[in-house]
């Protein structure tokens, strides 16, 4: 055979290879399954879009969202439903596991889906919007107070409506969830027309998403789930890290180690680690607080707690600043978020609260101390020592010290030489010595 022969020979294998792959693959169908859990932040932003990029990449028959979450930023919830509005596979959110919720841009995230699906002993809904405006941010002259919270009530109303008429679900329902914040069990749901279907598990899901037709990008997909196989795509460390400290108890112990790190360093320089390590807590901390919903009021309340710490200890009260600090620390800690469904342990803010009170009297008294420790190198070191005169101090002479000879001044009776003294002062490299009793 021909080298011409023999080369189109490998490709009639090749072509008959892929032929076998492409017949295998499209009888063994496939399905993603991505799974959220806490709030929906920039990491569950990109874990989605990321998601859905490989379930388009490998021609997946869906891709499915299991989610639990309390809600989350305005800006990563829209970025999740773009995704999924211009997805080219379908996107099922299945409010899982028994007792999760899809509240706040939960909701959103829901409705916004091809398919919606609930587990029984879960609830949809309260999606109001929690952002108040900032403290000492007035609005328009003219206009109430309370005219930037209905601005962003009227936008949310009009987002929702729209995602709720684009994919055939009941808009009345999906305007109160943000209007008056209500919420529905998995059964009112789809009594209410607000989900699709309910399902035990997962594989009940893909039983019942078999021949199901949905419209994705502009045309009519029938779902093939029977006998799929099934792809769980974790997130990666990167997006677990960020996802992990944006949950309200970590995101504050992140905070509060800061702010102890960095004062710890002020208090005690030259170390550098403690101020390093509370720069990067620090940072971390205030990214997570600037992702979820803060009161800074709260965290106001904080910061003066660290104030007064300080004050406590460099202007002594007998304690009435520092029970103020605490005072003022446990408030803050206790409203530092602005809706119930992120809240910070109440354990875990008076054990910090009272760790922190301990840990700061202890860092900034044992710096105090060090400060006014007396002298042990150089020429003020020698205060305090004995030297042996070797002449006599009439009022001056010579000392031997430290295995030199110094010049000396004798303080009060004179000194004779052999006689021991105490150095009381330096003046210069002259010695001020006190006769030795």
């Amino acid at each position: 055979m021909s080298k011409i022969g023999r080369f189109i020979y490998l490709l009639l294998i090749l072509a008959s290879l892929l032929a076998l792959t492409h017949e295998a693959l499209a009888q063994d169908p496939r399905v993603c399954v991505l799974t959220i859990k806490g709030g929906i932040n920039p990491a569950v932003a990109r874990y989605v879009e990321r998601g859905l990029e490989l379930a388009e990449r490998e021609g997946a028959v869906c891709l499915i969202i299991q989610l639990d979450t309390p809600g989350g930023l305005d800006s990563s919830m829209r970025a999740v439903i773009q995704d999924i509005i211009n997805a080219r596979v379908p996107v099922v959110v299945y409010v899982w596991p028994q007792g999760a919720r899809a509240a706040s841009a939960g909701a959103f995230i829901t409705l916004a889906a091809h398919v919606a699906a609930m587990a029984p002993n879960t609830n949809i809904g309260a999606a109001h919007p929690v952002s108040l405006p900032l403290p000492g941010v007035s609005p328009p002259e003219g206009e109430p107070d309370t005219t930037l919270m209905d601005k962003a009530t009227n936008d949310a109303v009009a987002y929702i409506k729209s995602i709720a008429a684009r994919k055939g679900r009941n808009v009345e329902w999906a305007e109160r969830a943000v209007r008056e914040s209500a919420s529905a069990t998995e059964q009112e749901a789809l009594e209410l027309g607000v989900i699709d279907l309910t399902a035990e598990s997962l594989d009940d899901l893909l039983a019942k998403l078999g021949g199901r037709e949905v419209e994705v990008a502009g045309r009519k997909v029938t779902l093939h789930t029977e006998g799929a196989t099934i792809e769980q795509v974790p997130m990666t460390a990167v997006e677990s890290f960020l996802h992990a400290i944006t949950e309200p108890n970590i995101a504050y112990i992140l905070l509060i180690l800061g702010l102890n790190g960095l004062i710890f360093e002020l208090a005690s320089p030259g170390g550098f680690l403690a101020g390093v390590a509370g720069a990067i807590c620090l940072l971390l901390g205030l990214y997570a607080l600037g992702i979820l919903s803060v009161n800074l009021a709260g965290l106001f309340l904080i910061l003066l707690a660290f104030v007064l710490f300080i004050a406590d200890i460099k202007a002594p009260t007998h304690g009435a600043l520092t029970v103020s600090g605490i005072v003022s620390f446990v408030l803050g800690s206790l409203i530092l978020f602005n809706t119930p469904f992120y809240a910070v342990s109440r354990s875990l803010i008076f054990s910090v609260a009272l760790a922190t009170a301990a840990f700061f009297a202890f860092a900034v008294q044992a710096a105090l101390r060090a400060q006014r420790r007396r002298v042990v190198t150089g020429l003020e070191g020698m205060v305090g020592e004995l030297a042996i005169a070797r002449s006599d101090l009439k009022p001056d002479g010579l000392v031997f010290l430290e295995g030199e000879l110094w010049r000396a001044t004798a303080e009060g009776e004179p000194v004779s030489e052999g006689e021991r003294v105490r150095v009381v002062g330096i003046e210069g490299f002259r010695l001020r010595v006190k006769k030795e009793m």
